[in-house]
């Protein structure tokens, strides 16, 4: 019977499960080959910790690891029910909450090495947890798609720290009674942009959906969204990466000061509030030696929100159990 130490979080509603120790011994030399044979060689380990039985298609696992920069307190691989994940917001958020809890971290700054870059965060007072992202951009703006049913709808294509398409005149009402009307519209969306072969840059698959509308209150927000992750299930949360490439398509148009304030509410009601510097061009050229990404003029976002402890304990594997390794919908 192997014991897997965990503790579960939420941010904004989207739950966190975060394994405490890593049992697994990565040859990779950093956390982008590692995130790289994680799928490859230990796909079986990530079923079992967020799938059926023991998980749902809703969860997001972290797993902690040793970090390989020396600058970090920790490392991290972030994973969902269908593989695994480069960056994740609201899990981010979740594991600063859950190290403190831990002991390991007091209140202050502190860096988080991910598969896409270090991920600074500050950890404030009951959970709060703001957040610097990787460099984001908008990589093309008001990009025509015909869905199967033969309308047409835009989007912007941008990346957050993973790909976004993200949509404004989808004409649906962003609300938690809604929510099958705007998942039918996502999937229709993410079938289309394969079926066009619409991508990301350098072919890169647009793997998360954004529908954009109005807030329940200009008081609360400047927007909300739905968001539909590559599993199939939506984000609870306002979506750390989603928002982060919402900035940065404001950002591109102009119509979103350095240091402005954005808010960005969630379907069930949460909300994320956030911020952007611009990338020095020699940083985005240092990230890319094409000088592609500096022309593209990437934002640094930073992404505010609250996170919470719901649980912690220990996942039982047994080997004479038929699911142990989880079950894997589709």
């Amino acid at each position: 019977m192997q014991r897997i130490e965990f503790v579960d979080t939420h941010t904004g509603g989207e739950p966190t499960r975060i394994i405490v120790e890593s049992p697994i011994r990565f040859a990779g030399t950093t956390l982008a080959e590692r995130k790289v044979e994680f799928h490859q060689k230990f796909d079986d380990f990530r079923r079992a910790m967020v799938c059926e039985p023991r998980g749902n298609d809703v969860l997001v696992g972290a797993l902690l690891t040793p970090p390989l920069d020396r600058s970090c307190g920790a490392g991290v691989l972030f994973f969902n029910n269908i593989g695994v994940l480069g960056m994740c917001g609201h899990g981010t958020m979740g594991v600063a909450v859950a190290l403190h809890h831990l002991g390991r971290i007091a209140p202050g700054q502190h860096r988080l090495e991910t598969p896409v870059g270090v991920v600074p965060f500050e950890l404030g007072s009951h959970g709060r947890v703001t957040l610097q992202n990787v460099p984001c951009y908008r990589f093309r703006r008001n990009v025509p798609l015909v869905l199967p049913d033969g309308r047409e709808v835009h989007g912007d294509i941008a990346w957050g720290g993973n790909w976004f398409f993200l949509c404004q005149d989808h004409g649906l009402r962003i609300g938690l009674d809604n929510q099958p009307q705007l998942d039918a519209l996502a999937r229709s969306i993410r079938s289309a942009l394969q079926q066009q072969q619409i991508t990301g840059r350098n072919g890169e698959e647009i793997d998360h959906v954004e529908l954009i509308g109005p807030s329940s209150s200009t008081s609360v927000a400047d927007s909300r969204n739905y968001v539909l992750c590559p599993g199939g299930a939506y984000d609870r949360s306002p979506c750390g990466t989603g928002t982060s490439a919402k900035i940065a398509c404001l950002a591109a148009d102009g119509t979103l000061p350095p240091d402005g304030l954005y808010r960005q509410q969630s379907i069930v009601g949460s909300v994320f509030e956030a911020t952007y510097k611009h990338l020095h061009p020699e940083h985005s050229e240092s990230l890319d030696t094409s000088g592609q990404l500096a022309a593209l003029r990437p934002i640094v976002p930073s992404i505010t929100g609250t996170a919470f402890i719901t649980g912690a304990g220990q996942l039982l594997l047994d080997p004479q159990d038929p699911f142990c390794m989880g079950i894997q919908h589709g």
